[in-house]
C-alpha cells in the first residue's frame, strides 16, 4: 500500500448522499486530483444514532434545521449493495478503497467484499469492540485521533499490536473547519514518539499548507475531506477539497517531499559551479620570486574557488617559492614546495 510517499486519501465520506452514479464520479475526479485512495463511511442509521441526538453546530449551519440529526444521517446512507459496485468500480481504474465502519456488521461486511485498509474515526476511539475486530481482520488500520487523550489513544494501540496489526494514527482535530491555532501539528511528534509508530494528519484545515506543513513533520498519511462542489446539500461539502484545491493540496504535499530530499548533506550538482566561482582561493598579494620563502603577507584571498583554500594556509606559509609567481596571480600546487 505505502511506499516512501505520502499517501493521501479523499475523503468522499458521505457525500456521494447515496448516490452510486454520483460516488463513481467523486472517484475519477479523485483519482484525477492525484489521490491514492477513496474513503467512504459505512453504517446504518438505526445502529448509528439514536433519534434523540442532537446535530452538532456545523452541520445545524450546513443542513436543513426542519431536519433531526437521526434524518440527516439516515439520507446519507450508502447501502451495502451499493459498495459492490463502488468497490469493484475503483479495482477497475486503479485507486484504493478504504472505508471507516461504524459497527461491527458493517465491518463484516467490508470484510466480506475484500477491503483490507479500514479507517476508524475519530468519535470512534472509545468503540473498543470495533477496534478488537479490525484488528483482526484488516491488513492495515488507520486510526483518527480527534477528540482524545492518550490514555484513551494508548488503549486501542495495544488492541492492535495484539493482533499484530499494521497501524497509523491520524492526528486530527474534530472540526469542520478547523482553525489553525487548534491544529497543533506537532503532537504528531508526540504520537510519534509515545507509540513508537507511524503518524499521519487528517486535515480539516482550508487550504493546503497545513497538510503540506504535517508533511515535512513526517506524516506518512494526509486524508482531507473531497466533494464534487461545495454548494452541494449535506453536511460536510463546504469543508470539503473541490477537484481544484484538492489538486494543490496534493502538488503542495509532493513539493515538499521533493523538497525534504535526503539527510545526507552533500554538494548538489546544481552548488558545484557557484562553489568554484564563489568561494576564495589563496592568491599572490605581491610578486614572488624563485626561491624566496612564502610569508603570509604576500598571500591573499579572492574568487574564484578552484584554487587553494586557506585551511592549507600553514603548509604554504615558510615553503620555499618554485618559480617566479606575479602580483595577482593564483597559487597552484606547483608554485611552492615544503622544506
Amino acid at each position: 500500500m505505502l511506499n516512501n510517499d505520502c499517501y493521501i486519501i479523499a475523503e468522499i465520506g458521505v457525500n456521494h448522499a447515496g448516490d452510486v452514479t454520483l460516488a463513481k464520479e467523486m472517484i475519477d475526479a479523485a483519482k484525477k486530483s492525484g489521490a491514492n485512495a477513496v474513503k467512504f463511511q459505512t453504517f446504518t442509521a438505526e445502529k448509528l444514532v439514536s433519534k434523540e441526538t442532537p446535530k452538532v453546530e456545523y452541520q445545524e449551519s450546513t443542513t436543513s434545521k426542519n431536519e433531526s440529526h437521526y434524518q440527516m444521517i439516515k439520507s446519507l446512507e450508502f447501502s451495502y449493495e451499493d459498495h459492490i459496485p463502488v468497490f469493484n468500480y475503483c479495482l477497475e481504474i486503479g485507486i484504493d478503497f478504504i472505508s471507516t465502519p461504524y459497527d461491527i456488521e458493517s465491518a463484516e461486511f467490508l470484510v466480506s467484499i475484500g477491503v483490507k485498509i479500514f479507517k476508524t474515526a475519530s468519535a470512534d476511539i472509545v468503540d473498543l469492540s470495533l477496534h478488537h475486530y479490525i484488528a483482526q481482520y484488516a491488513d492495515f488500520a488507520i486510526v483518527s485521533t480527534g477528540m482524545a487523550t492518550l490514555g484513551e489513544i494508548e488503549r486501542v494501540v495495544e488492541i492492535y499490536r495484539k493482533y499484530d496489526c499494521k497501524l497509523t494514527l491520524l492526528h486530527c482535530v474534530s472540526n469542520y473547519p478547523c482553525a489553525y491555532e487548534s491544529l497543533n501539528l506537532n503532537v504528531m511528534k508526540t504520537l510519534r514518539n509515545a507509540f513508537q509508530c507511524d503518524v499521519g494528519y487528517s486535515d480539516h484545515a482550508i487550504g493546503p499548507y497545513p497538510a503540506a506543513a504535517a508533511v515535512a513533520l513526517g506524516a506518512t498519511i494526509v486524508e482531507k475531506h473531497f466533494t464534487l462542489d461545495k454548494n452541494m446539500v449535506g453536511p460536510d461539502h463546504k469543508a470539503s477539497s473541490d477537484p481544484k484545491e484538492f489538486t494543490e493540496l496534493v502538488n503542495a504535499i509532493r513539493m515538499v517531499e521533493v523538497s525534504l530530499g535526503s539527510a545526507v548533506k552533500s554538494v548538489q550538482e546544481e552548488e558545484k559551479q557557484m562553489r568554484n566561482v564563489s568561494r576564495k582561493s589563496l592568491f599572490i598579494a605581491t610578486g614572488i620570486k624563485k626561491g624566496e620563502v612564502f610569508r603570509s603577507e604576500a598571500l591573499v584571498l579572492k574568487r574564484p574557488g578552484t584554487g587553494i583554500f586557506e585551511s592549507e594556509k600553514s603548509i604554504v606559509i615558510g615553503a620555499v617559492c618554485t618559480r617566479d609567481v606575479g602580483a595577482g596571480e593564483m597559487l597552484k600546487i606547483g608554485d611552492f614546495k615544503v622544506v
